[in-house]
């Protein structure tokens, strides 16, 4: 059976972009090119409506800058889980960090509790910890549905013996997901070594003409592109 695409969308027109060049499901984030954040409330409501809520995973990350987060932190996040979940999202992605870099297993707890049985997906904080292992025998302990890992590397591809050691590891208790640097022609290899799905952004850049300067940010924007979505559908079906 060919593995699961997910792509991650920024707003309504990329989840419609997506699945309607086949993608299975969607992780929706703000600033991807931040390594993605919180989405409005109003965005997860409107992507929801868009696709459908059971398609839609939705980043619950406040800020950029590691995975370490104080008591407040680790509550407003659980309050923004509660508002995905009450918007109609299937589940939320997430990930902390203790100091030590193992997984943060109260805050995981409490975020469990707050999404109230939607899927609880751990993303790339993994990635970030200097004992990715500790963090993955963590996950399976905390009942964790997914985790999107990259294998440690900047690219998928080249963390695929690490990843072949989790899916492993994981069986059927946790779906290990490939994120991190995905082209189309690394999906057939990933699958094969025996990760359930893959995910990557499929962006293009637009609006370079644009009007920026000064106060506002890096000329242009990012869009999903359908081409990308249905070239990594495609690899994964031949796979």
């Amino acid at each position: 059976m060919s593995g699961i695409v997910e792509i991650a969308v920024q707003d309504a027109a990329g989840a419609r972009a997506a699945i309607g060049a086949g993608a299975d499901r969607l992780e929706l984030c703000q600033a991807l090119s931040l390594g993605g954040l919180t989405p409005s409330a109003a965005t997860v409501a409107a992507v929801c409506e868009a696709v459908g809520g059971e398609r839609v995973n939705v980043l619950v990350r406040p800020r950029g800058g590691g995975f370490v987060y104080d008591a407040a932190e680790i509550a407003l996040v659980a309050g923004d889980i509660r508002a995905c979940v009450a918007r109609g999202a299937a589940g939320v992605v997430v990930g902390a960090l203790d100091a030590g870099g193992y997984a943060d297993r109260e805050a995981l707890a409490r975020w469990r509790d707050a999404a109230a049985g939607a899927t609880l997906v751990f993303h790339r904080a993994i990635d970030a910890s200097p004992r990715p292992d500790d963090v993955l025998d963590a996950l399976l302990e905390e009942d964790v549905d997914r985790v999107l890992t990259s294998g440690g590397a900047a690219r998928s591809i080249d963390g695929i013996d690490r990843l072949t050691a989790y899916a492993a590891r994981a069986g059927e208790r946790l779906e290990v997901a490939a994120g991190g640097g995905v082209a189309p022609r690394d999906i057939p290899a990933l699958l094969r070594a025996g990760v359930r799905a893959v995910h990557l952004s499929a962006r293009a850049a637009v609006g370079r003409d644009a009007p920026s300067g000064p106060g506002g940010g890096a000329e242009g924007h990012d869009v999903t592109d359908p081409v990308i979505v249905a070239a990594a559908v495609a690899a994964a079906r031949r796979a």
